[in-house]
């Protein structure tokens, strides 16, 4: 039986293969990893002393935050969890040992916001975790909402341009994905804007990577319905389903 992405060059740009790749796989793709970007550590004393405002909810915006804070959660079982998105959700629970609390219909950073604060007519302290990259919008919102809002750097994200091999195997691509605004960011500063190497299906993860994407100069052909990792597949499985 043919698989619906057979025949498809796929460029994937996190840290690790990991989840995204295996479901390229499932689908028959050829998956190139090339990593422009690398996931550090923040300062840990700095990210323990965030705690110090006592927060009644915690919020996370993604895996990477998830994972550095999610012992912490653990040990303050009475803070409520909120996250951006489904995968995000799943690891933090696992971490903090308990469900999370809130998880937006639509995983984008107002969305939760939206959904934050129309739960609370009343100031609530909030701690956010979050990258050093980060867009300023969950937080603007929050306190434009009267909120404590408390903020630390769960992680950094750094470029890594891709060696001369990977140039290469990007021109010979059919498609890439963005699964985050910094893989989009790093991809127009270490291969240049739209003169540079770029695929021809140009898939992002949701409307917020889009919209780096286009600010750093990428055309995004797509944009997944359902921001996830297998929305993202999804929606390159019709794009590449669709007549060319």
């Amino acid at each position: 039986m043919t698989t619906p992405l057979a025949g498809c060059t796929v460029v994937v740009t996190r840290e690790e293969r990991g989840e995204l790749g295996r479901l390229l796989d499932e689908r028959g793709a050829r998956v190139v990893h090339i990593p422009l970007i690398r996931v550090v550590d923040a300062d840990p004393d700095e990210l323990a002393a965030a705690w110090s405002c006592e927060p009644q909810w915690l919020i996370v915006t993604s895996a990477a935050g998830a994972e550095r804070v999610g012992a912490a959660a653990a040990a303050r079982p009475t803070v409520r969890l909120a996250v951006v998105g489904t995968a995000t959700a799943q690891r933090l629970a696992e971490l903090a040992g308990r469900p999370v609390d809130l998880v937006p219909d639509r995983q984008l950073a107002e969305e939760l916001a939206a959904a934050f604060n129309a739960r609370h007519d009343r100031p609530q302290r909030v701690l956010v975790a979050q990258a050093d990259r980060a867009s300023t919008t969950l937080v603007d919102r929050l306190v434009a909402a009267g909120h404590e809002v408390t903020t630390a750097v769960a992680y950094r994200t750094e470029l890594c341009p891709p060696d001369p091999d990977g140039v290469a195997s990007i021109e010979a691509a059919d498609a890439v994905i963005f699964a985050s605004g910094s893989a989009a960011r790093s991809w127009a500063a270490t291969l240049g804007d739209h003169d540079g190497p770029i695929p021809p299906l140009v898939v992002a993860i949701g409307p917020t990577t889009a919209a780096v994407a286009a600010e750093s100069g990428l055309k995004v052909t797509h944009v997944a319905a359902d921001h996830s990792l297998v929305g993202v597949v999804d929606e390159l499985t019709r794009a590449w389903a669709s007549p060319r």
